[in-house]
């Protein structure tokens, strides 16, 4: 089995991206400027490898010590994952460069846009970022390279950029996700615990 985590999309990235079709020297100016935002977080320390439920950051709640919300580590779901003999893959909107590190965390494969190295010196190339539909021809080939049908994966997802995945798997789970993605899972989980929205496909195979 391939479970798929199609994490969402860096806060207007796809747009962007539309936005290059009319006017495209406007938008490798602005995704370049994106690049550099997501960058000096990276260098700031941000980690992939820990996830917050976002509700719970904007309505302030889950704070450590009542003020802080805990972060949840992934590298113990996929590591399951594995000894369960499946294989897990990450695919996301998001640069390649942060995402690919969550391969020494236990991912067999991750898949992101293609963005210049670190400090960003080189323009962003339009035709490495991917969009929803690329999303479904990445999931297609980790199938082939796997040894997997499409109807032995399932997906993991919480962003409207997931509305394809979901219709081209049999099993697929929203996590904290947008009403309209909720409505064509197959579950739906709502929380901070990697492992339970794992077990909800786990339980019924």
């Amino acid at each position: 089995m391939l479970l798929l985590a199609a994490a969402g999309e860096s806060p207007g990235l796809e747009h962007r991206k539309d936005r290059h079709e009319q006017v495209g020297a406007e938008r490798d100016g602005r995704a370049s400027d994106q690049a550099r935002r997501i960058g000096h977080r990276v260098a700031r320390g941000h980690r992939p490898d820990r996830v917050v439920d976002p509700r719970a950051q904007r309505e302030g709640r889950g704070r450590r010590g009542g003020r802080r919300q805990p972060e949840l580590r992934i590298q113990d779901t996929w590591n399951w994952i594995r000894e369960a003999g499946d294989y897990c893959a990450v695919v996301t909107l998001s640069p390649s460069f942060f995402v690919e590190r969550l391969i020494g965390w236990g991912a067999h494969a991750a898949h992101g846009s293609r963005f210049p190295a670190v400090p960003f010196t080189e323009p962003v190339e339009p035709t490495g970022l991917l969009d929803a539909a690329a999303k479904v021809e990445i999931a297609n080939g980790l199938c082939e390279e796997f040894g997997v049908d499409r109807g032995d994966c399932v997906v993991y997802g919480d962003s409207l950029s997931d509305v394809r995945l979901f219709g081209a798997v049999p099993v697929s789970v929203a996590i904290i996700a947008d009403p309209r993605l909720v409505s064509l899972a197959t579950h739906s989980y709502v929380g901070r615990d990697l492992r339970k929205a794992y077990e909800l496909v786990r339980q019924a195979r």
